[in-house]
């Protein structure tokens, strides 16, 4: 039954999604310190991202439940077939938000005081599809808010390294939640929500999401010339994360989106791991071979 419980849970927060954040906190981290941060701190640094997370998703379950229960490809997720109940989920809600606020001020006081911006952002973002055509933007704003909360985290400020990184990944989230969301580009039109596919159609959309993707690798590029540790190894890598980019661009087609999950979530993942993996061997030959 525990089991059976915990399974469910799981499938609610999509845990898996937590695959596209937490290589990039990871790669933050490697990027901003200025004195390298205690294992303890990089423990509290990832609990709050993931707790950050969980409450971010449990919320979005939660507001967006009277669509769910509607809309033909999420009517049988647990919370809207009612294996999940309202109560289950405000729990979630509840500890998590908890939690993230313990581990920002386990951080420091800077990150526990700002703390609360998150949450709000956190909340703002499912109501954003129900008074803007840019609900994208703000889940890029708090893709945008991970690095600057690391450097706050790790270094009690906020640099400009830290703001072309937020950048980067606000821009790539912006993107690929476009792409996402033309799955339900019929139902949100039916239902009155707003979205980029909404207002602009599947055409214009996929050049917006394709320009998106553009800024995250200049972004990229910026964040390289001013991280003092770039090696060839980085510049190469972010051509590679190009590459990526191009490929799931090239998976969706203005007459054929059947593709949307492979570019979404197995392209997204790669990218994700694969751009920790090149911060972390650049700093290996940075430290270890220059």
């Amino acid at each position: 039954m525990i089991k059976k419980r915990l399974k469910l849970y799981c499938e609610l927060l999509k845990l898996e999604h937590t695959i596209f954040a937490l290589p990039f906190g990871l790669a933050s981290i490697f990027i901003l310190y200025k004195n390298f941060p205690s294992f303890k701190k990089i423990l509290y640094i990832l609990f709050a991202l993931i707790f950050a997370r969980i409450l971010g998703m449990s919320l979005n379950r939660f507001i967006d439940k009277p669509f769910d229960e509607k809309n033909p490809r999420t009517r049988l997720w647990p919370h809207a077939k009612g294996l999940i109940k309202d109560w289950e989920i405000k729990t979630i809600i509840f500890i998590s938000s908890f939690l993230f606020i313990f581990f920002s001020y386990k951080i420091n006081l800077l990150a526990f005081f700002l703390s609360p911006l998150v949450i709000f952002s956190l909340i703002i973002y499912p109501y954003a599809k129900r008074f803007t055509y840019f609900p994208h933007l703000f889940l890029g704003l708090i893709y945008f808010l991970i690095p600057i909360a690391i450097d706050i985290a790790l270094n009690e400020r906020i640099s400009l390294l830290a703001i072309f990184l937020g950048i980067a990944m606000a821009c790539w989230v912006s993107g690929f939640d476009i792409l996402y969301s033309l799955q339900d580009l019929e139902f949100d039109k039916f239902m009155g929500l707003k979205s980029i596919p909404v207002k602009f159609g599947i055409k214009k959309a996929l050049k917006i999401s394709r320009f998106l993707h553009f800024i995250t690798f200049l972004s990229l590029l910026l964040t390289g010339y001013l991280y003092p540790k770039t090696t060839w190894i980085y510049l190469g890598g972010i051509n590679l994360l190009a590459i990526f980019l191009i490929y799931e661009h090239s998976l969706i087609k203005e007459n054929d989106i059947s593709k949307i999950n492979k570019a979404f979530f197995t392209t997204n993942g790669i990218i994700s791991i694969v751009f920790f993996i090149i911060i972390f061997i650049n700093h290996l030959y940075w430290y270890f071979l220059k």
